[in-house]
């Protein structure tokens, strides 16, 4: 037991380490994707075609390959999904008109569907029933510190070495990734469940409609949908207020660094506490800073709003990923942590338009005001559906 424990206990870390840099390319590419494929010959409208063509795969991608994972295991997709992206990001580099350039980042958003959903489940295996809470904040602070550490560099290396010297470090990164994985035993076999057995519209069914789980898949879209409408509107709220890209990067590094900093604190008191506690705090949080954001008009309280934001985001994160390992077997976690992260990446993928075409309509500040409408309806799911421990 003890020996399991140890074991248990090596592997959380190794993937963490996975997760951040197997997320590392998605976040270096951010910044400078949309100037990439203008800077090819790409119209607007088909720099928006080619920027969104990696959630359109890789949404659905996360499902089918996290029920696969439920069959084979974990270790082969990673490293599959590993040596894709590490092959797109060289490709990226090679591209010479949008035609290759949305092939690639078709190929992208598929082969990046094995690596979220196997590295959340890897840590749910082995992530101890008392600890879950605190081994997936590990998880937790690695996905947001590729956000961290990616979007500044990748503007920096961009702008002094050209955009094919980031393509190479993302791919540089995901090959380090590949040799970390070595390190993780084989898969634990385990019985098949009724999920796993079933069809995969019927595995999906089977999950959003458990009562446990159905705050921790409202949550993880309502958070990345609001995070789409702020990413879209909260530049054009700056400007208006006179300032420019510089104090953009700056309340988003804000929201960044406390987004990381909670991670652990937000899995150890869901863990001493239950998981609604956080959760409720988490996205009561996230609400407050957003409807009041768009009242602000001075730097300074725009990046304490921020970071109250991000607090939200640290308390929610590790509890509601705790919520999946909780009450799902083994057999059926990849599919669990596939939806999941299927509902992160629609969360942006209709956020961000939707939020865009309602300030247009109403006004930027209304729509900010707005924009925290899922996280509200959410947060009455999760008073309704979470017992209090």
């Amino acid at each position: 037991m003890v020996e399991s424990r140890q074991h248990s206990g090596r592997v959380v870390p190794v993937v963490a380490g996975i997760t951040f840099l197997g997320f590392l390319d998605t976040h270096l590419l951010i910044p400078i994707i949309a100037l990439y494929a203008s800077g090819l010959g790409a119209a607007t409208g088909v720099v928006g075609l080619i920027v969104g063509l990696y959630s359109v795969v890789n949404t659905p991608a996360n499902i089918f390959f996290g029920r696969l994972m439920d069959r084979v295991g974990h270790r082969a997709p990673l490293r599959a999904g590993l040596m894709g992206n590490a092959l797109s990001m060289i490709l990226y580099a090679f591209t010479r008109n949008p035609i290759h350039l949305a092939l690639v980042r078709a190929l992208h958003g598929l082969s990046g569907a094995f690596v979220a959903p196997a590295t959340m489940s890897l840590v749910a295996q082995h992530a101890g029933s008392r600890r879950r809470g605190r081994s997936m904040s590990l998880y937790g602070i690695a996905v947001a510190g590729a956000s961290l550490v990616g979007y500044p560099l990748s503007g920096v290396i961009a702008a002094r070495l050209g955009y094919s010297a980031v393509f190479f470090l993302g791919a540089a990164g995901l090959g380090f990734a590949l040799l970390l994985s070595f390190m993780l035993p084989g898969t634990i076999p385990v019985a098949a469940t009724a999920t796993s057995r079933n069809n995969t519209f019927a595995g999906v069914r089977s999950l959003v409609t458990r009562r446990a789980l159905v705050p921790a898949y409202a949550s993880i879209f309502a958070q990345y949908f609001t995070f789409g409408g702020v990413v879209t509107l909260l530049p054009l709220h700056v400007d208006a207020l006179g300032m420019g890209p510089l104090e953009v990067g700056l309340l988003l590094v804000a929201f960044s660094v406390l987004f990381v900093a909670t991670q652990l604190p937000g899995g150890a008191i869901s863990d001493r506490l239950g998981r609604r506690t956080p959760i409720v705090a988490g996205l009561a949080c996230v609400i407050i800073s957003l409807t009041t954001l768009s009242s602000l008009f001075s730097f300074a309280p725009l990046v304490a709003v921020m970071a109250v934001y991000g607090l939200g985001y640290g308390l929610v994160f590790p509890s509601i990923s705790a919520l999946i390992a909780d009450h799902t077997a083994a057999g059926e976690r990849g599919l669990a942590t596939g939806l999941f992260h299927a509902l992160l990446t629609a969360g942006v993928a209709v956020g961000a338009p939707l939020m865009g075409w309602v300030a247009g309509l109403v006004g930027t500040a209304s729509g900010l005001l707005i924009t925290p409408a899922p996280a509200l309806l959410t947060l009455a799911v999760a008073l309704l559906f979470l017992r209090q421990r």
